[in-house]
């Protein structure tokens, strides 16, 4: 079965209320091919017919509602998960969805993981790489983190477009630069940082091939002895722990480098859906598999078989 575990649905209503409660981002998801109506999702579903994926895992990243007002963070991660579950039953066939919930409070969004997790079409919770620029890894989160290991949940940890707090990373860099940058930062923290001893059994998710992950694990292996201190776990041994997916816009060489990192068995087809749309989905997201010069067995798990398996569906 084809997943692409990385894909997004943007419902206008969504983002005129995000905006009304203060995120002035919202609006940059409007206009892209990903709201809900039927032109738009026949328009999706065709492109996915086109390369052979049968799903799409729904998630709201980059646009969750961590908001400093409690209840409208709550009503609104509330309303966009049930929608995301509606759309679960109403085309069981094409989609299974990701939940959000309304960080920073962590009582609420407890309350969210339980309730939302109930449904079967929800295959997860996707989270962001920092909420409200504070890094998801912090021990403030520490009892959401503690619940998804637990549940042994999917966790699906996206960039937040936050230029990763760094004031050079600004305009079209924000996405161009940004994300992979932060995808590289939170992968970092979690291998080094001891958050994947403290939550073995959640399965979590860097987008993007862990930004530079690829061709940086030797140089963390290198230098994770500085000061004398054995690391708990090495650099590149705690990578293989995690699960990326294959977003890079085409690259053959970012898959070959993810493929010689982690292994295939651990990379999850994804497009970034509506980032990546009409060749860029065809081609970038799916058919340069084939040209990269992997191995057939190594395509097909890529493909065909992990996400299945990840998702509780192979």
């Amino acid at each position: 079965m084809r997943i692409d575990v990385h894909a997004h649905l943007f419902p206008t209503w969504y983002l005129a209320l995000l905006e009304d409660a203060g995120v002035p981002t919202a609006a940059q998801h409007r206009g892209l091919g990903a709201d809900d109506n039927a032109a738009e999702l026949d328009a999706r579903f065709a492109m996915m017919d086109e390369v052979g994926v049968d799903r799409q895992v729904l998630s709201i990243t980059p646009a969750p509602a961590y908001l400093a007002n409690r209840s409208t963070a709550t009503d609104l991660s509330r309303r966009i998960n049930d929608q995301f579950a509606d759309m679960t039953r109403q085309y069981p066939d094409r989609f299974l969805a990701f939940a959000t919930v309304p960080l920073p409070h962590v009582d609420d969004a407890l309350a969210e993981v339980d309730r939302a997790l109930g449904d079967p079409g929800m295959r997860g919770v996707a989270l962001t790489a920092t909420v409200n620029g504070t890094a998801v890894t912090d021990p403030s989160l520490a009892p959401l983190w503690e619940e998804l290991d637990r549940r042994e949940a999917v966790v699906f940890v996206h960039p937040a477009g936050d230029c990763a707090g760094s004031p050079q990373i600004d305009g079209a860099m924000r996405w161009m630069v940004g994300a992979p940058v932060e995808d590289t930062i939170v992968a970092a923290k979690m291998i080094t940082g001891g958050h994947l001893l403290r939550y073995p059994r959640a399965k979590i998710i860097i987008p993007h091939l862990g930004g530079a992950l690829p061709v940086l694990l030797e140089r963390w292996d290198n230098l994770s002895r500085l000061g004398g201190a054995e690391p708990e776990i090495e650099p590149s041994e705690a990578a293989r722990r995690l699960w990326y997916d294959t977003v890079s816009h085409g690259s053959a060489t970012a898959l070959r480098a993810g493929v010689r990192a982690v292994g295939a068995d651990r990379l999850l087809l994804g497009s970034d859906f509506p980032y990546q749309i009409g060749r860029m989905y065809t081609h970038g997201a799916v058919s340069f598999m084939h040209e990269a010069g992997l191995e057939p067995d190594e395509v097909h798990r890529i493909l065909d078989v992990n996400a299945a398996a990840l998702l509780g569906l192979g």
